[in-house]
């Protein structure tokens, strides 16, 4: 697939006109407005239309002695682009952060967290979607935003199949209408459980709901974009916002407070995997499809290292010198809450195939992403120092 040219300069002479044509009081009032973009540009309320690539002129503020001034100048915008939706949870902004970071003009949205950052849509909002996508003309478009809790997907199950699902095959609508390659992120979920490790092309059969809307949403993808992706991926963790954002970071607490034993669950075989692999997974896969039309359909990553929850707490507790004698195993499947499948491996040959794929050892990744959070500060000296 070659890169797609955007609108031709005439095209979009009159939207940079009016941009550049406003006066200095005019950009200044703006800056209560949500659309002062990073490193000091400034941009319209949406993405810069697709034919605005290569060297371009952008306003940016200079600030001298006693004033502050707003002038033109070149600016490198990087000509290929991805659009990245739920920007502003766990994965989307690893992957956001990736993409900027390897010459991608990467533009994140997102919903009730999005401003300043990140363009604000609704994913529901057919109209806004075709907006976004016709404005920015994305070469790839990777799908992170979903509702992943399995719990609360049975407590509001039609709220979360219009996002997991319709909202997803309207996505992908609209990604074959343009051309742009789609990744839609999945989930081990949609798997039982009972005959480790899973190809791509083994039979899915989830047990509980939030599995079922993600391989609806998978077929919804597909039938919409045959030239689709989807990624599955199992328990994720990394830099987190706060630790209740993974299910493998919100043990941290646990812990930490030793004087108290905590029940850990040594039934359920995990694969935590980092976020930022992924992320660079989503780049890579990306990149060789752009080279190659023929890479589409279902694939698989995850880590490698196979754990409990118990076992990812002892191997956190080791990683920061914290004891772990209060985290007692519990070895029964669980009896509350939305069923599990018991090991749901993935099969990533797939990808390895491919040339694709990057792993974070979990100790050197949960480190990373958990120091922040050390409440005894002397913790931090023994391991960091």
């Amino acid at each position: 697939m070659s890169w797609r040219e955007g609108p031709s300069r005439a095209s979009r002479t009159p939207r940079l006109s009016r941009l550049r044509s406003q006066s200095a009081a005019e950009l200044r009032s703006e800056r209560g407005s949500g659309r002062r973009s990073r490193g000091g540009r400034w941009r319209s309320g949406r993405p810069r239309p697709a034919g605005m690539v290569g060297r371009e002129k952008e306003l940016k503020i200079r600030f001298v002695p006693g004033q502050c001034e707003l002038v033109e100048e070149d600016a490198n915008i990087p000509n290929r682009r991805v659009l990245i939706t739920g920007a502003t949870g766990l994965l989307g902004r690893a992957v956001y952060k990736e993409f900027n970071e390897n010459n991608w003009h990467a533009v994140g949205c997102g919903y009730s967290r999005a401003r300043p950052k990140f363009e604000r849509v609704n994913l529901l909002d057919s109209i806004g979607v075709h907006d976004i996508i016709q404005d920015f003309q994305p070469h790839v478009i990777v799908h992170c935003a979903a509702e992943r809790r399995p719990d609360v997907v049975e407590s509001q199950a039609d709220v979360v199949s219009q996002l997991n699902v319709t909202a997803s095959g309207n996505l992908a609508k609209e990604a074959a209408g343009i051309g742009a390659f789609l990744i839609y992120i999945s989930t081990d979920y949609v798997f039982d459980g009972t005959n480790p490790p899973y190809k791509e092309s083994d039979a899915p059969n989830p047990l509980n709901l939030y599995g079922k809307t993600k391989l609806e949403g998978e077929k919804a993808v597909l039938e919409n974009n045959e030239g689709a992706a989807v990624l599955r991926i199992p328990v994720l963790y990394g830099e987190v916002e706060k630790l209740e954002e993974s299910a493998v970071t919100v043990m941290f607490d646990k812990v930490q407070f030793s004087n108290k034993s905590a029940n850990m669950d040594h039934w359920q075989q995990r694969f935590p995997t980092n976020i930022k692999d992924v992320a660079s997974v989503c780049r890579q896969l990306s990149e060789k499809r752009m080279l190659d039309p023929s890479i589409k359909g279902t694939f698989h990553w995850s880590g490698n290292e196979q754990m409990t929850k118990y076992e990812m707490a002892c191997t956190i507790a080791d990683a920061f010198n914290l004891p772990s004698s209060h985290l007692r195993p519990i070895t029964d499947s669980p009896v509350v809450g939305a069923l599990r499948p018991r090991n749901a491996q993935l099969d990533c040959s797939k990808l390895e195939m491919l040339g694709i794929g990057q792993r974070t050892p979990f100790r050197v990744g949960i480190r990373e992403s958990l120091w922040p959070f050390l409440v005894d500060k002397r913790w931090r000296q023994t391991v960091f120092h």
